[in-house]
């Protein structure tokens, strides 16, 4: 091949050594002519080559990229839902009950996300052989493809990055983490559904197992519905191969499929596990064999695109070839469920009591804290010790017409109701609690207002994006909904609130305030 700029690269033909004018513009043909210097194509096409594997290929894609896909709208819904409890438009109304709703949607937000970190990296490995194409972009269209990609893949590495960072309360970042958690979340599922019918055709060739794999394990090669992964080409051992003594030789000869009668045991010569490409065939013949799928390779000899030959290599033995491939396969993603369970379960337990032995790396571990239950704000850091610890702390009710204070005495003395409700917060954490304390409901009725009515309830704190929390109708009204004064028995712990604080079913954690000073009824 000439340079870039030569006739023949204008051209969409090329001239190295083994390629003709006919195959060039058979490549050209498939995939547009490449200005790309031969150095960077022979590279391209050996990084290819080495990154052919029976894992990479567009099967494999659809497999992880389904469970991708129901993991990210899992996150989606799961996130939209807790972010408008938070930031509600004014015709929304939520649901009491169950009591633990929200302890499961987000405990199944954050678990749902750490998953992702496992299935999202299988994924990219999985198509890293896309990243080597030749030439790397084919038109607009193909441009705007790998755009879409591109924007999909970055998004959703900071999206799972700082949404992780963001479990343990450290946010080493200049934005606030909620909004722009939540705005990415829409260019996230955006760019996912562009990604989705792009590959659309791939999508459904390959949805099926069954039409994806032959009788004998192999996977089929379909160059017709666009798959930007190269065709994997296996190669057998002979039947005078080598193994190593012990069980590992077993081991080998049972993916292999050789009897154990034609080996012997010695020393173990390297194992043909790639096509060859590249240096053998130079990266025009490869370009042209993997874009004609059933066509010629540099050589002139036929190949079949489901289990075909490698480059001057005899054909493999289909049996053993396709059985290589099936426990290649069934060992990458038995690793992939095991790593993705592994994250799972060593994190669940701060969400779910059946996790909670083998909570290992979550950063809240249940039971651990004042009054049996982890604090996520302190009294110190929430700037409110001497406040909420002064002698005479009230409470100040406000309705229509009649304003009222309570000491925490007065409060004791409307009447004490108990309930089990959990604290469920956004990092993902949560347990199940014991609070004792007085009915929002009866401390509305006390200054003669509606118990349907909203509510504004505010804090010690001087500072914070929760300092003030507006509470609908039907949190109010609900019997479950305290201002808790009393924790699993104890008298409310200074960090968990004392001395007053709210807690409702179905909400999340910032906005069971603590510390309260002041109750607004709203019409």
């Amino acid at each position: 091949m000439r340079d870039a700029d030569g006739d023949d690269a204008r051209q969409g033909q090329h001239a190295d050594d083994g390629d003709h004018g006919g195959q060039g513009m058979a490549e050209s043909q498939s995939h547009g002519a490449s200005r790309l210097p031969t150095i960077v194509r022979r590279s391209l096409h050996d990084a290819r080559s080495a990154m052919a594997s029976p894992n990479r290929n567009a099967r494999t894609a659809v497999v992880l990229g389904r469970l991708l896909g129901i993991a990210f709208l899992i996150c989606f819904g799961t996130g939209v839902y807790s972010h408008f409890l938070q930031d509600p438009l004014p015709w929304m109304r939520f649901p009491t009950r169950p009591t633990q709703l929200y302890q499961f949607t987000q405990g199944l937000h954050i678990t749902a996300g750490i998953a992702i970190i496992p299935l999202l990296v299988a994924k990219l490995n999985t198509v890293m052989p896309a990243l080597a194409q030749d030439p790397p972009v084919r038109g607009v269209l193909h441009l705007l493809e790998r755009a879409s990609i591109a924007l999909f893949v970055s998004s959703a590495i900071v999206q799972v990055g700082t949404g992780l960072v963001n479990t343990y309360q450290w946010y080493p970042w200049p934005f606030p983490f909620r909004q722009v958690h939540y705005a990415l979340s829409y260019v996230l599922i955006g760019s996912l559904a562009i990604h989705i019918a792009a590959k659309l055709r791939i999508i459904a060739r390959y949805w099926r197992a069954r039409d994806a794999y032959d009788a004998d394990g192999r996977f089929v090669y379909d160059g017709s519905v666009g798959s930007e992964l190269p065709e994997y080409v296996g190669e057998a051992r002979s039947a005078s191969a080598t193994y190593p003594r012990g069980i590992t030789g077993r081991v080998m000869r049972w993916a292999d499929g050789a009897p154990a009668a034609s080996v012997t045991d010695g020393a173990e010569p390297p194992r043909a596990s790639r096509p060859q490409s590249g240096a053998d065939a130079g990266p025009d013949a490869v370009a042209v064999a993997e874009s004609r799928p059933g066509g010629h390779d540099a050589a002139g000899s036929a190949r079949n695109p489901s289990a075909g030959p490698s480059l001057g290599a005899p054909a493999p033995a289909p049996a053993p070839a396709g059985r290589r491939e099936r426990v290649a396969r069934r060992g990458f993603f038995a690793g992939v469920a095991a790593a993705t369970a592994g994250v799972v379960v060593l994190t669940v337990g701060q969400s779910s009591k059946l996790g909670e032995p083998f909570n290992v790396f979550a950063p809240r571990k249940r039971h651990l804290g004042p009054n049996a239950l982890p604090v996520n704000r302190t009294a110190r850091a929430a700037g409110v010790l001497a406040t909420a610890t002064a002698a005479d702390w009230t409470l100040t009710v406000v309705g229509p017409a009649v304003t009222r204070t309570f000491s925490r005495a007065e409060l004791v003395a409307l009447g004490m109701t108990t309930v089990e409700l959990p604290i469920s917060c956004v990092e993902g954490w949560s347990q199940m609690a014991t609070w004792k304390g007085v009915r929002m409901r009866d401390l509305v009725r006390a200054v003669q207002a509606d118990p349907e009515s909203a509510v504004r309830v505010t804090s010690l704190e001087r500072h914070g994006g929760y300092r003030i929390m507006d509470m609908g109708p039907e949190y109010t009204s609900d019997p479950t909904t305290l201002i808790a004064l009393e924790l699993n028995g104890g008298t409310l712990d200074l960090d968990h609130g004392f001395p007053a604080r709210i807690i409702a079913p179905g909400r999340p954690g910032v906005l069971q305030t603590k510390w309260i000073e002041r109750i607004e009824v709203r019409s």
